[in-house]
């Protein structure tokens, strides 16, 4: 029986399904966190009258013909890269995009990550680093008698120090963009990397045409919908469901041949 192995490819497409939703859910607190979407496509089809073959010696032909799916896979898990919420922190250290682009990020490998998450602090050295300690790039350091932390919408930093009354510039923070941000490879830490399907990242100032501008003192929450997320479990959850029933009168059916005298 074909429905065993046909509901039995559907449960585990709902499996899949409800993982991704619970990892939505248990990211909806995650900084700069963009929600991620499962996608599902047909399995092969068992042609037992193939459509548009010949019926008769006359050239008539089958106008639908008889095809059998048998189930369902996953197909990609689709990354959601929408504007999250911006919420007012105070901290100078704390930066926010507000539009397209990512932050720059070198790895202890010499990498360069980039992230959403801009839950930045100081190094031993003053250096802006992420909360693993990875310098932001391009690299900005903050001399150790600043009083006051300035990042303006374009990310040009400067500091106020004492006994000046001009504040002096002492970097500028850049962003990346990627023709297509949903392949970038998520690595964990919120960190991503580039890879051949997200394309090669371009760098530029925040602020400029196609990158987004920099709000301090402001983080990026995550894209999570809860409400959202709550229905579509419940959608996996009944669509489990419905195919473990496929599952047990497939069973019956066959318990009824089997009992036959």
């Amino acid at each position: 029986m074909r429905s065993l192995n046909i509901a039995a490819t559907g449960m585990h497409a709902q499996q899949l399904n409800v993982d991704v939703i619970s990892n939505n859910i248990s990211n909806m607190n995650t900084t700069g966190y963009k929600r991620q979407r499962a996608e599902f496509q047909d399995l092969l089809y068992q042609n037992l009258r193939r459509v548009g073959s010949a019926s008769s010696d006359a050239g008539t032909i089958v106008p639908s013909g008889i095809q059998l799916g048998v189930g369902v896979k996953p197909a990609a898990i689709y990354r959601i890269t929408q504007q999250g919420p911006l919420s007012i922190t105070d901290n100078p250290l704390d930066l926010a995009i507000s539009g397209e682009g990512y932050f720059m990020v070198e790895l202890p490998s010499g990498e360069t990550a980039y992230t959403r998450a801009g839950t930045f602090q100081l190094s031993p050295n003053g250096d802006v680093v992420t909360a693993d300690g990875y310098i932001v790039q391009p690299g900005v350091t903050i001399p150790p008698d600043a009083i006051g932390i300035t990042v303006n919408a374009t990310g040009e930093v400067s500091v106020n120090l004492d006994n000046q009354i001009a504040d002096q510039v002492v970097g500028q923070i850049e962003l990346a963009t990627f023709p297509n941000a949903g392949g970038l490879d998520a690595i964990g830490q919120n960190l991503f990397l580039e890879t051949t399907a997200s394309g090669s990242s371009v760098s530029g100032t925040p602020g400029s045409a196609g990158f987004g501008t920099i709000e301090q003192g402001t983080l990026e929450a995550s894209n999570v919908d809860v409400v959202a997320e709550i229905t579509n479990l419940i959608t996996a959850q009944r669509a489990y469901e419905m195919n473990s029933r496929v599952i047990q009168a497939s069973d019956e059916m066959m318990s009824s041949v089997v009992q036959l005298r």
